[in-house]
């Protein structure tokens, strides 16, 4: 399976959350590499990855970062690739909101594609959107996924209503 999504993070400290995506593209059959890049602590090696992220064969980055959070804006500004930033709550983090908003608020001309804070499962289903649009086997994939979901949810209409609960809808 080739390695089409690069999953960074700032620190170890985020693999909790970042390790959805990882899980997720598993699951729907995209091949990913997952390390450690700091925009502040590591600079060269975050314009370094970011650089050479396309010749290396990558197709889609999701870089996760916490408070300040500038891993996903600067590595967008560098490289060609989609980047899909996962806002972190992190231990020095306000609410998360100091994340979502850095991650989000990015100048015209270098987007980021934004989800929602600690949602590095969303950013693997969207990096795998992305891929889909290419490799019809990955877009089977995520379709089989989302008809899954689909199936999981009607199966709790029918939990509830074997419970009593009725509706005017169903």
């Amino acid at each position: 399976m080739a390695i089409e999504v690069g999953i960074i993070m700032g620190s170890d400290s985020d693999l909790p959350v970042m390790q959805a995506a990882a899980d997720i593209l598993k699951e729907l059959g995209v091949g990913y590499e997952l390390t450690v890049v700091s925009a502040h602590r590591t600079p060269i090696r975050m314009v370094e990855y970011a650089k050479t992220a396309k010749q290396r064969g990558l197709k889609v980055i999701i870089a996760g970062a916490g408070g300040a959070a500038h891993l996903p804006g600067m590595v967008a500004s560098i490289t060609p690739l989609p980047v899909i930033g996962v806002p972190v709550k992190s231990s020095n983090s306000i609410d998360g909101w100091d994340s979502i908003l850095s991650i989000l608020q990015m100048p015209n001309g270098v987007p980021v594609a934004t989800v929602a804070l600690n949602a590095a499962k969303n950013a693997g289903i969207l990096a795998a959107q992305i891929i889909g649009t290419y490799n019809e086997t990955i877009g089977q994939n995520v379709a089989a996924y989302k008809a899954k979901l689909e199936r999981e949810v009607l199966g709790k209409v029918n939990n509830l209503k074997e419970k009593g609960y009725e509706n005017s809808f169903d």
